[in-house]
């Protein structure tokens, strides 16, 4: 009995150690995470916080909240939307996972799950976006912190007025800053602000064997390859899916210096350097930047190959490739694309010349939408000898017809400001074209459908009469248009209003946003130029397109402006501009107008604004404080909405820098090409 009672006792304390255990065990579990919720318009550049776990409302998949690119987003789409976009979440909303990361040199657009994102050249900030689940290790602020769109109410004497949360506007006596806006909006440091993965998978680079026999509806012109199996290594890429490391990768545009991931991949050149036996300068009446697409499918055939690879010979001796001229690379395609040399990699037509020779065909099938796209991302970068300053060009060679898709691919390509030529060879006969995926491809690739980017050649034999036209159009660098992109292409006129209703400390906020819009783009005399007049009931010219040439010399020029002070005739201003900037505007550049104003205008601008859009003028209105909405309506282009904004109070004007350089982009890029 006693050995009973102490058996109980001993199960009585085990019991309730276990007990009191457990509840201290619930007692310290760690508070569950809070997550905050956005709405639908804001936009990633909007948040400081470097990482962050959000709620997205139900109903974010709306045309109105615009997104930028594809995996990897400017930081001024919708967070929430690019989420939609990116299959993270759908229309009814839910948690997400929100990165920052560097500023990209271009963004596809594309579209995916119900939601159309669209193209850009360019930005300073990016983001990428998956499941809203925390990372290990890493911890979620249960607010976000917004970048200067908080205010607070800060009472002087007997008025309440708005105070910023971040630098405030320098009075009149102080000098301007060009370089960095006031206030702060989305630029971001990479260098500070973006978590660090602690792992970093590297890209793992495997080989295939390229073999893969063409199927039966493409034709094989040479039995001798006909089925063959022909062992070239092929270098692919294998991703995690999901991950966003990966997924930055994938967009592969990054500066060098400038990438926060490993991608573990080097290419030939840097596996392989090629020495440069001598340096020409070349034909320097022909400087381009100029990438040939090489078929290497299995359905040219190993003789067609070598007729190929003589023509591309040719070329390079027609050129006169050079370092103050034409550089080339080539990339062979067949069921992947592969960089055989790029634009560095040789400086003169001979050494060119016996580089193509050594060429060996890769086979496969001819995906070109593939070698596009390859090429718009991996390509045209500084490290691979792109100079920046010559236009892009790719010349793509196909036998018969592709085997995939090469709509989209070139549309990316065009938007990046990339030349594409079609060299088709014995295109598709009648009984053929039921096969052929997208008819008329050639139309849907090029910058233009004159016929001047695109030439057809009967049979490979026949191929050598086209090289010296061929050379002829590459090198006419004045119709290359799809070198202009909406960064590069404009004459860009600011019509600031001056009178006495601004005063001297809000005039110098206008010309902070001036400047701000004006960095934003590629200046010289041959890219955007840059005009400005102010006004009150006169005029006055502050600057040309013809004045400045660097972005530089822009900006102090706009520090410069005087306050004029006056009243305020918006009408004659208009026509003043038509007369003194736009009438000189060079035939090839759009005509941009934008003008700042904060009342109603004395006289009519109605009629001088039309005139201004009949002789070709994009006409874009700001207004602040007392400007009048029907003006503005009347002063912008059609569709308004999308012509004229305006804002309470002049501090508020840097919110609408982001979404004019968007809509003007947005604006080029659906220019026809025909």
């Amino acid at each position: 009995t006693f050995f009973l009672i102490i058996c109980l006792f001993v199960l009585g304390v085990f019991l309730t150690c276990t007990y009191t255990a457990k509840e201290a065990t619930k007692k310290t579990k760690k508070a569950k995470l809070y997550v905050p919720q956005i709405d639908c318009d804001v936009k990633a550049g909007k948040i400081i916080n470097p990482e962050f776990i959000a709620k997205c409302p139900p109903g974010c998949q709306d045309v109105k909240h615009r997104v930028y690119g594809t995996d990897i987003y400017a930081s001024f789409s919708s967070v929430c939307n690019a989420a939609i976009h990116s299959g993270i979440i759908d229309n009814t909303g839910g948690k997400i996972l929100v990165q920052k990361v560097a500023g990209h040199a271009g963004y596809r657009g594309s579209f995916s799950n119900g939601v159309r994102s669209l193209s850009l050249p360019r930005w300073r900030e990016s983001f990428l976006v998956s499941e809203g689940k925390p990372r290990k290790g890493v911890t979620y602020p249960s607010s976000l912190e917004y970048s200067s769109s908080k205010s607070t109410a800060v009472k002087s004497g007997d008025t309440v007025r708005k105070e910023r949360q971040t630098t405030p506007v320098p009075a009149p006596a102080t000098q301007m800053a060009t370089t960095t806006p006031t206030p702060t909006t989305t630029t971001t440091d990479p260098s500070t602000t973006v978590p660090q993965p602690t792992t970093t998978p590297a890209a793992t680079r495997t080989t295939a064997a390229a073999a893969k026999t063409r199927p039966g509806l493409h034709r094989v012109r040479d039995m001798d390859h006909a089925g063959a199996q022909r062992q070239e290594p092929v270098a692919t890429f294998q991703r995690a899916a999901g991950s966003p490391v990966h997924l930055a990768m994938e967009i592969d545009s990054w500066k060098p210096g400038l990438s926060l991931f490993d991608t573990g991949f080097s290419s030939k050149e840097e596996l392989n350097p090629k020495p440069m036996e001598s340096i020409s300068q070349g034909n320097q009446n022909c400087k381009v930047d100029l990438s040939f697409l090489m078929d290497g499918s299995w359905s040219i055939g190993k003789r067609r190959f070598q007729l190929q690879k003589r023509f591309l010979g040719n070329v390079a001796q027609a050129l006169g490739i050079g370092s103050a001229g034409p550089l080339m690379g080539i990339v062979q395609y067949g069921d992947d694309p592969s960089t055989e040399f790029n634009l560095k990699s040789y400086a003169n037509s001979k050494d060119l010349r016996n580089a193509i020779e050594k060429i060996q065909q890769r086979g496969g099938l001819s995906n070109v939408g593939k070698a596009l796209s390859f090429v718009n991302k991996n390509f045209f970068l500084d490290a691979n000898g792109n100079r920046g300053g010559a236009p892009n060009v790719v010349v793509v060679m196909v036998d018969g017809w592709p085997t995939d898709r090469v709509e989209e691919a070139s549309r990316l390509a065009r938007e990046s400001g990339i030349n594409i030529f079609f060299v088709t060879v014995e295109a598709a006969a009648q009984s053929e074209k039921q096969s052929v995926i997208e008819p008329n491809f050639v139309d849907k690739a090029v910058c233009r459908t004159s016929g001047f980017y695109s030439i057809n050649v009967p049979s490979w034999f026949s191929l050598q009469k086209v090289v010296q036209p061929l050379v002829k159009r590459v090198c006419d660098t004045d119709r290359l248009a799809c070198s202009k992109t909406c960064l590069n292409a404009a004459d860009i006129g600011f019509v600031i209003d001056g009178s006495s209703s601004v005063g001297t400390g809000n005039f110098r906020t206008v010309l902070q946003f001036v400047a701000n819009i004006s960095k934003e783009f590629e200046i010289s005399d041959t890219d955007t130029r840059i005009g400005a007049v102010q006004y009150t009931y006169e005029q006055r010219l502050e600057f040309s397109f013809d004045k400045y040439s660097t972005k530089q010399d822009v900006l102090n020029a706009i520090k410069r402006i005087s306050y004029w002070s006056g009243g305020t005739s918006t009408g004659a201003a208009i026509s003043y501009a038509s007369e003194q900037l736009f009438s000189k505007s060079k035939p090839n550049k759009r005509k941009i107008m934008i003008l700042i104003t904060d009342g109603r205008s004395y006289d009519d601008v109605s009629v001088p604004a039309m005139a201004a859009h009949q002789n070709g003028v994009i006409a874009y209105s700001i207004g602040v404080a007392w400007a009048a909405p029907d003006e503005l309506e009347a002063i912008a282009s059609d569709p308004a909405k999308e012509h004229s904004f305006f804002v309470d109070e002049f501090d508020n004007l840097y919110r609408y820098v982001n979404q004019l350089i968007q809509n003007i982009c947005t604006e080029f890029n659906s220019q026809p090409r025909n």
